[in-house]
């Protein structure tokens, strides 16, 4: 069945993901139109041979939209999803405005699929570092339920945007070219540096975490279906252009080898198990990008605990953590 499809956000880094992916996948579509900002509306985007002018985002411009993926700002989200899905679309939103909200399923195929079928015509896309955590983390789960998650994030620039990526890359040449560098998207220098925080324009939570880990936390309850999972989180900007990276440590309750979650792992959907350390073998960003799976790596018993287990996760924050993801859940919905 084909349906008519609006990318919302088009010129951005994921709606350029998004684009790439509907047309990979041989997603099937009738009619497509790609929706931004009025700054960059009129610029041009191809797909499957032929060139579409980039629309402004408008109230009406949902008429005859059958899926409408977002990747846009919360607030723009906020306003504009619940007028798409009234003009009878189905939203896949990116944003963070609908994620913890009880009346919007939060999804990743590989892990919760039947949630789609609970949706009021908003379907929320999880965080980037939560998805890839999740999807190594399901078949782990169903083997012996899991009773804490302790999660280091190591996030490339990318995750902010197209203006982080550009100065990651001109903040580089400065450092080595031995002149001063000035920040902009960042609080700090990115460049030969790791920023121990996901800056936004929200300031720590009281509790001294930031918003990125408390969605950890909150998201992987929502999405597991258990919201007795202990997770603790810390979320680091690193000097990566693309691909997020994860050192994972798991309770369950039963305890699980190193070789039978290797076992686990390798039959999982969407998992690419890459773990022989003593011969080299070991994701990292620069294999992971520009791919849709999530590869697992560093898969060892902790010594610490009686039943744990460490992982290193690794997934290209603009596909599987945000594209891919949105496109998996439209296939579901069709």
């Amino acid at each position: 069945m084909a349906v008519n499809v609006a990318v919302v956000g088009a010129t951005g880094a994921v709606g350029h993901t998004m684009r790439d992916v509907l047309e990979e996948t041989g997603f099937p579509v009738k009619r497509i139109k790609f929706l931004a900002s009025e700054r960059s509306a009129g610029k041009t985007m191809t797909f499957r041979g032929e060139e579409f002018a980039v629309e402004e985002l408008t109230e009406e411009s949902f008429k005859g939209v059958d899926i409408a993926l977002f990747s846009i700002p919360k607030k723009m989200s906020r306003h504009f999803s619940p007028i798409a899905a009234k003009s009878g679309a189905v939203v896949v939103d990116n944003s963070n405005a609908f994620r913890m909200d009880p009346d919007v399923p939060l999804v990743v195929p590989e892990v919760n699929p039947q949630a789609v079928g609970e949706h009021k015509g908003i379907i929320a896309n999880p965080n980037c570092s939560t998805i890839q955590m999740v999807v190594a983390l399901k078949p782990l789960y169903d083997e012996s339920r899991i009773t804490r998650i302790v999660v280091s994030t190591y996030q490339a620039v990318s995750g902010t945007g197209r203006e982080a990526i550009d100065e990651l890359a001109a903040l580089s040449r400065a450092v080595l070219d031995g002149k001063d560098v000035a920040p902009e998207v960042y609080p700090f220098q990115i460049a030969f540096n790791c920023l121990p925080e996901i800056p936004n324009r929200t300031p720590f939570e009281p509790n001294g975490y930031t918003e990125e880990e408390m969605k950890m936390v909150n998201e992987t309850r929502k999405i597991m279906g258990d919201q007795n999972i202990r997770v603790t989180a810390t979320c680091v900007r690193v000097p990566v252009f693309i691909g997020h990276s994860e050192a994972v440590n798991v309770e369950t309750e039963k305890k699980i080898t190193a070789p039978r979650a290797r076992q686990l792992l390798s039959a999982a959907p969407g998992v690419i198990v890459v773990d022989d350390p003593r011969g080299g073998v070991y994701p990292t960003p620069i294999e992971a990008a520009g791919k849709n799976e999530t590869f697992v790596g560093r898969i060892r018993e902790d010594e610490s605990v009686e039943n744990g287990l460490n992982l290193w996760v690794v997934s290209d924050n603009l596909r599987k953590g945000a594209a891919t993801n949105a496109v998996q859940i439209a296939q579901l919905l069709i």
